[in-house]
């Protein structure tokens, strides 16, 4: 690789990471002015104190400038930022005055569009079909449709599962890094260095929003960054359909999508609101089964690393080897869950029975 491209890379990052960290401050005093304050007022929300959120407005103007300053900023990528800027817009209104969810749906596809519109779409995908002679399927006029339902999704997936202390900033920073990686492998050096600017944005932010959150980054980050995911997904990975299989962005952004898919069928079957929120997300569930806040934080960060590290391996490997690789993860991964989680259900059913006994003796006393 060009020495130049590697100096551009680590510029891009760290410019973008300490710019998130110092702005961080201000944007939490910007809350404050503003009324963007999450008050926990239901059983969803882990916080017992107001805290404020907008923290994604931070990582925006980082992400944003360590682009402008080492990105070439083509048709495609000017049509990603003006995406961006829309969704980040609504951001900070729906974090100050919370927004219904029909006119924000609405925005994230008119900021897909803009998208699609400058040219970064789904063109071509991998043939799921092994046993058709065409390697790749050519979408034609689906790709439009295709790709704005792709972004739209992706946005509001990140979103759902920012429910507890650094999950949403953590797991997009590991897909971010893994979408680094592989980029670089097919040489999409544009791409690889905007990545590195968003994962400088994430890790910059990490320190104040990990548990206990000094802020949140809101729906003005959690969109942003499942946004710009979805948008450089399309951008640096579907478009090798010749090269990579379609499987690799569903595995980099494995978690969210499947938290997504689950919470609007939960819903669905429920009779309610797919969009209508609830206490039923994969962090959720980890809470309720006894494990804390970091910890359940910290299983799905694994999870996330070792999808990406499936991700990778399809990439230079080949299928084989990444379904193997998968299947060997799943199977340790299911095993050392049966080890760990009924102990730690027992474990918290004790300590709560614990607790309630002492609360009862000194009430006696």
């Amino acid at each position: 690789m060009d020495r130049s491209v590697i100096i551009k890379l680590i510029l891009a990052l760290v410019v973008a990471c300490v710019a998130s960290f110092f702005s961080t401050p201000m944007v939490k005093s910007l809350a404050y002015k503003v009324g963007a304050i999450d008050v926990p007022k239901d059983n969803r929300r882990m916080h017992k104190t107001p805290i404020p959120r907008l923290g994604g407005l931070a990582i925006f103007l980082a992400f944003l400038l360590a682009t402008l300053l080492f990105a070439e900023i083509s048709r495609e990528v000017r049509g990603i930022l003006m995406g961006a800027v829309l969704i980040v817009i609504l951001g900070v209104m729906d974090d100050s005055m919370a927004l219904r969810a029909l006119p924000k749906f609405l925005v994230q596809i008119v900021a897909a569009i803009v998208v699609v519109a400058h040219g970064c779409s789904i063109q071509f995908l991998s043939n799921p079909n092994v046993f058709s002679e065409s390697l790749y399927l050519d979408l034609g006029w689906l790709s439009g449709p295709l790709t704005v339902i792709w972004i739209v999704a992706i946005t509001n997936a990140v979103n759902f599962i920012d429910g507890l202390d650094g999950l949403a900033a953590g797991v997009s920073a590991i897909s971010t890094a893994t979408l680094l990686v592989i980029a670089l492998m097919l040489s999409e050096i544009n791409v690889a260095i905007i990545l590195a600017a968003l994962l400088g944005g994430c890790l910059g932010f990490l320190p104040y929003n990990t548990n206990p959150a000094k802020i949140f980054m809101g729906d003005t980050g959690a969109t942003f960054l499942g946004f710009i995911l979805a948008c450089l997904s399309v951008q640096g990975l579907f478009k090798f359909y010749a090269v990579i299989s379609f499987a690799v962005p569903f595995l980099i952004l494995g978690v969210p999508i499947f938290d997504i898919c689950f919470a609007v069928i939960r819903r669905v079957i429920r009779g309610q609101n797919p969009m209508q929120a609830d206490r039923g997300h994969v962090h959720h569930r980890l809470i309720d089964m006894g494990f804390n806040q970091k910890q359940s934080v910290a299983i799905i960060y694994v999870l996330t690393g070792l999808l990406g590290l499936s991700a990778v391996v399809l990439t230079t490997s080949g299928e084989m080897r990444a379904v193997m690789l998968l299947g060997a993860i799943l199977l340790v991964s299911v095993a050392a869950f049966q080890l760990i989680a009924p102990h730690h259900s027992s474990h918290s059913a004790e300590q709560n029975t614990e607790d309630a006994e002492t609360k009862e003796k000194n009430q006696e006393e």
